[in-house]
């Protein structure tokens, strides 16, 4: 019989059917969610809370749109960059135009969160461009949902910066970005943000009880490692309206 599939179609009923298997994945009670992730960080010798708070479910937790997040790991991307291009007085005016006609490529212009629309009008202030600055990490947390990252489970040094630019750099738009990605299914990403968010509880308490244990674990990489995954299933749209506490 012959083949009416060409090699693209067969290649999209492929991934399709990668998908969807990706996503049949046994419900995971909190409980257990939570036992798991005491496990591994009692195993790694740092301090440990039992009885921190249980985390969300995925039948509780609403995953923002591959769309959405897609959009706002190019526009912090993009902000990032001017961010840095400020903190380190280099051609303000110059280094906005280019990023300004960056967010019109890549169509993110209506994606910019309240601090980052601020480097680009001009009323930003020194720490404006600090906290956007650190949120490569929080960018980073997004390729990772989004399958461009491996594995974000031991927040202990800073992201690979360069490969952070060029996932977004090395595409041609927006379209050739999405084309990319692969985001994972909501168990695993309430994993991710359950251990991130009892490996904050030790970083905490580190800063209020010097002799707490928490390795090398970097708590500026961790809280916004954090802030990245808690953003993805807030009903927050600006990332930084978003409570840290633990």
């Amino acid at each position: 019989m012959k083949n009416f599939l060409t090699e693209q179609s067969r290649k999209a009923l492929i991934f399709a059917a990668k998908s969807f298997y990706r996503r049949i994945i046994m419900y995971i009670k909190p409980e257990d969610r939570r036992e798991k992730s005491n496990a591994k960080i009692k195993g790694m010798g740092i301090a440990c809370m039992e009885e921190l708070p249980l985390r969300e479910s995925s039948k509780e937790a609403k995953l923002k749109s591959f769309e959405e997040i897609c959009d706002r790991a190019i526009a912090c991307l993009l902000s990032i960059q001017l961010a840095e291009d400020i903190h380190n007085e280099q051609g303000y005016e110059e280094s906005k135009e280019l990023f300004l006609s960056l967010l019109e490529k890549y169509e993110v212009s209506d994606c910019l969160l309240e601090k980052e629309k601020r480097l680009f009008d001009g009323t930003y202030s020194e720490q404006d461009a600090i906290d956007v600055c650190w949120t490569y990490e929080a960018y980073w947390s997004l390729l990772w949902a989004l399958g461009l990252v491996e594995d974000i489970s031991y927040p202990n040094d800073i992201c690979d910066v360069e490969r952070a630019i060029k996932l977004v750099g090395d595409t041609d738009g927006k379209a050739a970005f999405k084309a990319q990605c692969r985001l994972r299914g909501i168990e695993e990403i309430l994993d991710m943000l359950d251990l991130h968010y009892r490996y904050h509880w030790a970083t905490e308490e580190k800063r209020l009880r010097p002799e707490t244990e928490i390795k090398d674990l970097n708590p500026d990489v961790l809280m916004e490692r954090r802030r990245g995954l808690e953003w993805l299933i807030s009903e927050e749209s600006d990332w930084f309206d978003i409570s840290m506490d633990t």
